[in-house]
């Protein structure tokens, strides 16, 4: 086994092969990257479908100046509300990103929790067919309540684990079934292969936490935000065309604020809503990444021994290169 060092391993070691961290809201993943590419030498790359918004910067913890002055990111910022952002997108993005990294001699570091993101870019893209504009406009003018129905009757799988406070997944979903006859959940289980991606990929790390410990730091994130002024953040961000954007407004916290701001609700109980909406959020994250992707689970204590994580990070990936060259 290789010996890992709190000095940048040099990139001969690592062969600039990409490393993947992946898990939940608020588990502590951005600090372990933030290290890590630091004793690496890398840059990270955001895996987050919300960080690549202007202006969505409190709800999403953005990482701060400060960090983004430590080590690059990318994939930050890099979409107007008034535009739209997918998977496609995402993988076309950091595919350009990381050979960038990589000819800088440095190594990427992919981190976030969109799981959809994470899949594209290594597996590829799925089969599901492009939206049909007719169809989604009926589906768009349809009682949630009835769509998840359909959907329960249709698909199962699809339904045990799709967020159904999102309408615009619940949506897809449906609309994939009706345009293909076929269950959604059958259609994104057939990736295309993505050989080079395969190729340069060494492990995919995800973090957990005890429940207690995951709610209690969910906890503290949200207080913190809106300690931070998240409140006015969306206000602002109303007049930018928040609304206007579906995607953006799934964002977890920014949905709730503005019903805050429609006067439907106090502002203490949008603050417990959104407590609830983000622990819900990690447990189908937590779900999903179980279910999709072969990954290697770290579980973190509630006092974290980065040190410790970066080495089993590290000493596992120089194996997987050792093994690929």
């Amino acid at each position: 086994m290789a010996k890992v060092s709190n000095s940048h391993p040099p990139s001969s070691i690592l062969h600039l092969r990409p490393i993947f961290l992946a898990g939940p809201t608020a588990v502590g993943k951005s600090e372990i990257a933030l290290n890590l590419a630091s004793r690496v030498g890398g840059e990270i790359i955001s895996v987050d479908s919300m960080q690549v918004y202007r202006g969505l910067d409190i709800g999403t913890a953005k990482p701060t100046s400060a960090e983004r002055a430590r080590v690059a990111h990318h994939l930050i910022d890099v979409a107007e509300l008034s535009q739209g952002f997918d998977a496609a997108k995402f993988v076309s993005l950091a595919s350009k990103v990381m050979a960038e990294i990589q000819s800088r001699g440095r190594v990427p570091v992919f981190c976030g929790g969109t799981g959809l993101y994470f899949k594209a870019y290594l597996q590829g893209l799925g089969e599901a067919p492009p939206s049909d504009a007719a169809l989604r406009a009926t589906l768009d003018a349809s009682p949630l309540d009835e769509l998840l129905r359909e959907l329960e009757l249709l698909d199962p799988a699809t339904f045990a684990i799709i967020d159904r406070n999102n309408p615009r997944r619940v949506v897809r979903a449906v609309e994939v079934i009706r345009l293909t006859g076929k269950p959604f959940s059958e259609q994104r289980s057939k990736w295309k292969d993505s050989t080079a991606n395969t190729e340069i990929a060494t492990r995919i790390f995800a973090f957990t936490r005890a429940s207690a410990d995951l709610h209690s730091r969910i906890n503290r994130r949200v207080d913190a935000m809106f300690s931070l002024g998240l409140v006015d953040e969306v206000r602002h961000l109303l007049t930018r065309g928040l609304e206007k954007n579906p995607t953006a407004m799934q964002a977890i916290g920014y949905r709730q604020v503005v019903e805050h701001l429609r006067g439907e609700r106090g502002l203490a109980e949008t603050i417990e809503l959104v407590k609830a909406r983000t622990r819900q959020f990690a447990k189908r994250q937590m779900t999903w990444f179980r279910s999709q992707l072969n990954v290697v689970w770290i579980e973190l204590e509630p006092v974290t021994n980065t040190d410790q994580i970066l080495g089993q990070i590290l000493s596992r990936t120089i194996r997987a290169d050792e093994v690929q060259s």
